[in-house]
């Protein structure tokens, strides 16, 4: 490709991310800096999934908040949603629910469910009551919910 938009640049990004090739995304997202094209949110988002996949959580959060604070982005429910995916894989559970406490806007239920289901995972009871709480909150109705509590 001769020249890249940013357009360009986030669907390969985004690509390689979402298919397990987080290095080369991140790789990726440093020659797109290198040749002078600003990151927007789109790019954060390929950039926070590909830390999600690969597990690197320090990585991750410099990426949130250069995200913020570098680059004047403001992070949509998408971003916060990768970093709470991202938290509890290295089992930082209460960093996450912190994380979820301080979002500007209300969680959805994704990311309730993804709270929920890492704390089954990490066999988190008490974080998973709160969780299953605020869940029911967002989907009073729905049934499934309570079947995530149950040992699988």
């Amino acid at each position: 490709m001769k020249t890249k938009d940013l357009i360009s640049w986030n669907t390969l990004i985004g690509g390689l991310a979402m298919h397990g090739r987080g290095v080369d995304a991140l790789n990726l997202f440093i020659r797109m800096k290198n040749a002078g094209q600003k990151p927007d949110g789109i790019t954060f988002l390929g950039i926070l999934c590909a830390c999600t996949h690969m597990g690197p959580v320090e990585d991750g959060l410099a990426y949130f908040q250069s995200m913020v604070h570098d680059n004047s982005i403001v992070p949509q429910i998408e971003h916060y949603g990768c970093m709470v995916d991202l938290l509890p894989r290295v089992g930082r559970l209460e960093q996450a629910m912190d994380f979820v406490s301080k979002m500007p806007m209300e969680p959805d239920v994704v990311i309730g469910a993804g709270l929920l289901g890492a704390c089954r995972t990490h066999k988190n009871v008490e974080l998973a009551e709160v969780a299953l709480q605020r869940l029911i909150e967002l989907e009073p109705k729905n049934p499934a919910n309570y079947g995530k509590m149950w040992p699988g």
